[in-house]
């Protein structure tokens, strides 16, 4: 079992910025892509940004040119540095990793969420 843990979230004021962060900890053999997923209230969840282990990016249109993605294969780890946050940025960002465990079999995983809120 792969377990990722989240951090980074909180209160921001429009134009600001916050760096989340994700780490897998398991029997991880490889990881795959990483990425960040956002669910606001009311609404679906979305894909953010998405990194693979080759190191390819995407991004949704809305925050292309103010969110950056990043990956560290040697702690398993993905950070996403978001700046000029609007109010339309608060929601609640899930990180989500794919990959294989040791026995080869494939896994995909999601974290518990952390919640980001851009007000005055």
């Amino acid at each position: 079992q792969v377990q990722l843990v989240e951090s980074g979230g909180g209160l921001v004021q429009p134009g600001g910025s916050l760096r989340l962060s994700c780490t897998a900890s398991g029997t991880i053999f490889s990881i795959e892509a990483m990425g960040w997923f956002r669910q606001a209230p009311g609404k679906e969840r979305e894909t953010v940004a998405e990194i693979t282990s080759g190191g390819m990016t995407y991004y949704a249109d809305s925050v292309k040119g103010r969110f950056t993605i990043h990956r560290d294969n040697t702690k398993n780890a993905t950070y996403l540095q978001m700046n000029s946050l609007k109010p339309e940025d608060t929601a609640v960002y899930y990180c989500h990793v794919t990959g294989y465990y040791w026995s080869k079999l494939r896994f995909e995983s999601w974290g518990q969420g952390t919640q980001a809120t851009v007000s005055s």
